[in-house]
């Protein structure tokens, strides 16, 4: 069984004994069981298990809506947590200490102002939300589909932990331990792709038929032409959310349509995966 200790992250000997615990077996099947890791080299399998270990021994995990969480589940969500911060540092991830897992969506206060100033309130089904020095809440359905692709519900939500961590979730995250990027440059980028992005949303809703609700199932064949799901367009936050699914999972889109955007992602993670994964593709 693993353990955990509530606070600011696990003590060394903590983390070793959880590290110690996971089963080779256990860990060999979970990590084949997420395509996209497929390209991990030795040490980065290591390093991948030695994050995870962190993870499982530094944060709590409970069920809601009457899932049991088990040990098997908690491994998968701890692996694709702990990949963003593969070569970050764990302390980006404190200061909160639960993962609650639903069996499926979830619903979750929201208001809007329209513009005549009227506040509406309601509830929204959600797969997942990463609170600000709280919880990350996921949907196990949403989690463990596999027919989603460049979709990734844990990697978007511990990405907004990375964005919080740095206090405004705005789509940039803490560049501390990134002397040699500047957060103007940052700025500029993640404004100019974030644009750009908006504009080929556009030309593609311009080109779905009268017919075809742009909300519905129908339409999917027209938003698959982004590199990006649509929900990026929403704000700077989703934006480095969505983006950091889709730089892990699939990465090729991203890169060949926002080059700038992914080299930058690239650096901030220390990672290339459309250069890990190339080595996959038959």
């Amino acid at each position: 069984m693993f353990r955990w200790l509530a606070g600011r992250g696990a003590r060394k000997r903590e983390v070793e004994r959880t590290l110690a615990g996971i089963d080779p077996q256990d860990w060999r099947r979970a990590v084949q069981a997420l395509p996209f890791l497929a390209g991990l080299s030795v040490d980065e399998d290591a390093a991948l298990r030695a994050r995870t270990a962190w993870l499982l021994a530094s944060k709590s995990f409970s069920g809601a809506g009457g899932l049991e969480v088990d040990n098997d589940m908690m491994m998968s969500i701890a692996i694709q947590a702990s990949l963003p911060i593969l070569n970050l540092d764990t302390r980006l991830y404190e200061g909160w200490t639960q993962i609650i897992v639903y069996p499926g969506g979830f619903l979750i206060p929201r208001s809007e102002q329209d513009e005549a100033g009227v506040v509406h309130e309601y509830m929204m089904e959600a797969s997942g939300e990463a609170w600000e020095g709280g919880p990350v809440i996921l949907s196990w359905d949403d989690l463990s589909r596999k027919d989603s692709e460049g979709v990734n519900v844990v990697i978007h939500e511990f990405a907004h932990k990375l964005d919080l961590y740095a206090d405004d979730a705005d789509g940039m995250p803490s560049l501390g331990a990134h002397p040699h990027i500047r957060p103007a440059h940052w700025r500029q980028v993640l404004e100019e792709s974030f644009e750009g992005f908006n504009l080929a949303l556009e030309r593609v809703e311009a080109t779905i038929p009268d017919h075809v609700d742009p909300e519905s199932e129908e339409a999917a064949p027209w938003y698959d032409a982004l590199p990006l799901d649509p929900y990026a367009a929403t704000d700077h936050a989703e934006f480095f959310a969505v983006s950091s699914e889709a730089f892990f999972v699939q990465p090729q889109p991203l890169a060949e349509a926002m080059p700038d955007w992914y080299a930058l992602l690239s650096t901030y993670y220390r990672q290339d995966p459309l250069v890990r994964l190339a080595g996959t593709i038959s």
